[in-house]
């Protein structure tokens, strides 16, 4: 069974703790790569987080798993995952069709 994780600041992602996600208040790069080899294969990450590990989050693009999606946290939402949600829909059918 595939588990599901949480990356960011932790007043941001500890409510995803009552849903039965595994949370992480990290910020060290390294972290993403090691849940992807325990077996994470869907890592919820914050966006602040994602723009300062993005070369580490590039390196999972064309992997089928873990999929890496940024959240927007407390702090505010920035559009990186709206952006990334926009790239993967215009590369699925070939159109922008989300804006």
């Amino acid at each position: 069974m595939y588990k599901i994780a949480a990356m960011g600041d932790r007043d941001s992602i500890y409510g995803f703790a009552s849903l039965g996600l595994s949370v992480f208040p990290e910020d060290d790069p390294q972290k993403l790569k090691k849940l992807a080899e325990e077996g994470y294969a869907v890592i919820f990450i914050t966006e602040a987080l994602a723009e300062l590990i993005s070369p580490e989050i590039e390196r999972f693009k064309d992997s089928p798993l873990p999929a890496i999606i940024p959240i927007p946290g407390v702090a505010g939402n920035t559009g990186l995952g709206m952006r990334e949600v926009s790239g993967y829909v215009e590369r699925a059918v070939g159109s922008d069709i989300v804006n």
